[in-house]
């Protein structure tokens, strides 16, 4: 019976074989004869031979360690290392069992299965994909109708009833997940690749669920992988691993980085999460809530985040109860927990905690012993509320970048966008649209296309490959389709809504992820410039060069850059962009329209007033600045915004008086001590103290804008005495713009209020008449710089100017050089040119000091010699 079996999966085989023929130039009687030559050795099924010992293959999680991933693969490895190393240190993971790489040998021992799939897969092209999935269905049918042997299904069944006694079950739900031996690895995470099954109960669907696993290894993703990889198909072996089921179907779960994906910040744990079993977010069938937690202030601060999102979560995924052969189900979540963070800040906080617990090990550990960034998934049981870690790989895409390397992409003669999301990688791509409904409609992708989807799984992987960029209606940074785009270095937007009825098959489109964490899809071809620079190459300067911001979203992909910190950052820009509501109507709601009171209440439906959730929106684009380039200082200037600029804020007409001249009139110091604005100027003090002393970003120091008197500097620094923000705790300084004429000419002054100068160069911002009148080069500016300087240095202040100009102009760097001055802060796009140019003019005045001593000590010379040659010569 066992001979007349083989003889049956034989034929089956052949059959299926038959199709590859003629790419393949195998025939179908060269297999027979191959099989049926062997038949007879291989007809036992894979059994032990008598009185040999018996293997064991499967293996408690809690006796397996990283030393045993060449026969666990990755994920099981991961896991057992976890539980063996981690669980005394507060770390949750829940226990299961290893299916081992000899249960997969066994499985291709049999029937000759291992020749067999080795010539299936020789000379695949991957970029056929009809070719690829008729190979890869072969494959896997091919393995899944050897099936396991007996002795090894005993096991397998011996395990599961072990660990479902355990837990006082007959029969324990399980996930059973592929572990292939290069999976999990620091090189190449074959993330998403091969099967997992959830919610398995009972031992004979464990046993099936495991075979499927194996066959899994040829997938068309994995396949595909593996050529583009460099890995031979049959040295890559199936493992398993069989875990207890936390019942996140009743709470949450989701993934967690270890530095931020996209920009590689490593500073920084990214968590994401939705309702229900994590598939729904590695899947990326949602738009999941987002919080990032700043790892310097873990267990320091009292608030370690510095930034919250809340996603839509369209779905959830929980067990099925009706009896059917399905696992799980898909529902719709309700609206009002979509409305709600699916998981806590305190549970925020902890999942941060163990995720950096992870990284250190690894990164101390003797498999890795350096930096060794992570992607975890997490998961809350419903029932008892509790948190675990049921998986953890090394991440593969930006911990493998050279740290030396800057590179940066910019789009510029671009149309204005049609459509939004977030930001998969920081580069940009053209090209025209691929819009695909389904993954049975991937083969119509061709290369360089932009691929359109409402989501992407695995399965979606070949045309990944092919694809210039990858723009989707769903899911969040860390789903399947960013972490494989990120892999691929294939520009990605994920969570537009609704890219697929937007964008149109066969029409040119530019996909930006330069920008910061929002990625724009612009109509037509745009111009894309790339830049990569050596920072082991950049000159050093004396003269400390900084950057000016606004954008919060830029600030991490921001931080690599050679600066000794931030000279200026806007938080008017904070506001508009990120608030976007006066500061007034969040204090007085009753003083301002019903349809700026509904905009309002929308945007803070999540927190407990508007008040308190305009103070956590300022708090959070300041700390996430502040986070990027801690420890080094970042000057924060009070709200510099005029009368006709907060008056284009929600809620504003009815706050802000009719100016004949804004420019001059209202702002500044003078505003925050005004009767009408000093309850706004206290909110912003309130967020900026939550900034220092709840977040522990102590790096933020503050700026006094459009400050007219010293008296109007002492009694400002009085509100913010009063406010939490006491000048000269925790080392904070207080800088004040040197922007007016008494500024300048009560600098003695000035300087017994603050403790620093910024220069600024500009006229109006709101006219563009007056550009061409402004000259840097003007006697009358060079005269107030030169004198703002010396007067700062006299009363031993600091002084940095903020402005383009000793960019543009080398002979004006020069200027700044000489004086003496102690930072220059630019733009971003400046920052490279300034380096250079800050470079030169320190040498030539390096150089001209020089000449100077060597000429005056020429003089002294020729001085104490002169009498003794007078007296010769007469």
């Amino acid at each position: 019976m066992k001979f007349l079996k083989t003889i049956i999966l034989l034929s089956l085989g052949a059959d299926h074989v038959a199709a590859f023929a003629p790419s393949m130039l195998i025939s179908q009687r060269d297999l027979i004869k191959t099989y049926l030559s062997t038949a007879t050795a291989t007809a036992g099924g894979g059994k032990e031979k008598k009185g040999k010992e018996i293997v064991k293959h499967c293996i408690p999680l809690n006796e397996i360690c990283l030393d045993d991933l060449p026969k666990v693969g990755g994920k099981t490895a991961s896991l057992g290392e976890m539980i063996q190393h981690l669980t005394s240190l507060g770390v949750s993971v829940p226990g299961g069992f290893g299916v081992s790489s000899t249960v997969y040998d066994a499985v291709l021992d049999r029937f000759q299965l291992r020749e067999r799939l080795d010539l299936l897969m020789r000379d695949i092209d991957v970029n056929n994909l009809d070719d690829l999935a008729n190979r890869g269905r072969q494959a896997r049918l091919m393995i899944i109708n050897a099936g396991l042997p007996d002795d090894i299904v005993k096991q397998i069944e011996e395990s599961y009833e072990s660990i479902s006694n355990k837990c006082d079950s007959q029969s324990c739900s399980v996930a059973v997940r592929s572990s292939a031996t290069a999976e999990d690895l620091p090189t190449a995470s074959f993330a998403g690749q091969q099967a997992s099954f959830l919610n398995v109960v009972g031992k004979h669907s464990v046993s099936n669920a495991i075979l499927e696993c194996l066959a899994s290894v040829f997938t068309d993703r994995a396949i595909a992988y593996r050529v583009q990889n460099g890995f031979d198909h049959m040295q890559v072996k199936g493992a398993v691993s069989v875990q207890l089921m936390v019942r996140s179907d009743l709470a949450s779960s989701g993934v967690a980085f270890t530095l931020d994906p996209d920009t590689g910040f490593r500073d920084v744990v990214v968590i994401t999460g939705s309702y229900g079993l994590g598939e729904s977010v590695v899947g990326g069938k949602v738009d999941p809530d987002e919080m990032q937690v700043f790892k310097p202030m873990i267990n320091k601060a009292e608030d370690p985040i510095i930034k919250r999102s809340i996603g839509r979560k369209q779905t959830q995924m929980i067990y099925t109860r009706d009896g059917s052969d399905k696992r799980t189900k898909t529902i719709l979540t309700p609206e009002a927990e979509k409305t709600k963070f699916c998981f806590s800040d305190e549970e925020a906080k902890t999942i941060a905690e163990w995720c950096v617990k992870i990284e250190d090990h690894y990164r101390q550990g003797p498999h890795h012993g350096h930096p060794t960034p992570m992607d975890i998934e997490w998961a809350k049981d419903g029932v008892t509320s509790e948190l675990f870690i049921v998986q953890a790989r090394p991440e593969t895409v930006r911990s493998d970048q050279k740290a030396n390397i800057l590179k940066q992409t910019q789009v510029t003669e671009h149309n204005s966008p049609i459509i939004q999301g977030n930001a998969i990688g920081s580069d940009a791509a053209s090209g025209k649209a691929r819009v695909i409904r389904d993954v049975s409609q991937i083969a119509s992708i061709k290369p360089g296309e932009i691929l359109v989807a409402d989501m992407t799984d695995p399965d979606w992987v070949p045309g990944l490959r092919i694809a210039s960029g990858v723009v989707t209606n769903r899911g969040g940074r860390t789903c399947h389709a960013a972490i494989v785009s990120r892999e691929l270095g294939v520009p990605c937007i994920v969570g537009t809504k609704d890219a697929t009825e937007t964008l149109k098959t066969g029409e040119n489109y530019t996909i930006d992820c330069s920008q910061g964490s929002t990625g724009f899809v612009y109509p037509g071809y745009s111009k894309i410039e790339r830049t990569s620079v050596d920072t082991d190459n950049i000159p050093k300067t004396n003269t400390k060069i900084k950057l000016i911001l606004g954008d919060p979203d830029a600030a991490l992909s921001l931080s690599d850059l050679p600066v000794d910190g931030v000279g200026l950052v806007r938080q008017e820009f904070v506001v508009a962009n990120h608030i976007g509501v006066h500061p007034k109507a969040v204090l007085h709601p009753e003083l301002i329209s019903p349809e700026d009171r509904e905009i309002i209440d929308e945007k803070s439906k999540n927190d407990s007033s508007p008040k308190a959730w305009f103070i956590r929106r300022l708090s959070e684009g300041i700390g996430s600045i502040a986070a990027a380039f801690y420890p080094k200082p970042v000057l924060v200037r009070l709200g510099d915004f005029k009368s006709n600029e907060y008056r284009s804020l929600v809620g504003g007409e009815n706050f802000e008086p009719d100016e004949e001249n804004p420019m001059i009139g209202l702002r500044g110091a003078s505003r925050y001590l005004s009767s009408n604005f000093k309850d706004t100027f206290e909110l912003e003090c309130e967020a900026l103290s939550y900034v220092r002393n709840k977040m522990g970003l102590t790096n933020v120091d503050l700026m006094v804008p459009f400050c007219r008197t010293p008296e109007e500097g002492k009694a400002v620094i009085k509100i913010l005495n009063a406010n939490g923000l006491e000048k000269g705790k925790d080392g904070l300084k207080v800088w004040v713009m040197c922007e007016l004429p008494s500024n300048v000419f009560a600098i003695d002054e000035f300087a017994k209020v603050f403790d620093g100068f910024s220069l600024v160069l500009g006229v109006d911002r709101d006219s563009g008449l007056l550009a061409d009148l402004f000259d840097e080069d003007n006697i009358a500016v060079k005269e107030a710089i030169t004198k703002a300087i010396q007067g700062a240095h006299r009363n031993g202040k600091e002084v940095g100017l903020c402005g383009q100009a000793p960019s543009d102009k080398p002979h004006f760097a020069g200027f700044l050089v000489d004086l003496g001055i102690d930072s220059i802060s630019l733009t971003p796009d400046s920052i490279m040119t300034a380096l250079e140019v800050v470079s030169e003019a320190e040498s030539k005045k390096t150089l001209g000091k020089e000449i100077a001593e060597a000429v005056s000590s020429e003089k002294m010379k020729q001085k104490t010699t002169a009498p003794t040659t007078n007296t010769i010569s007469a």
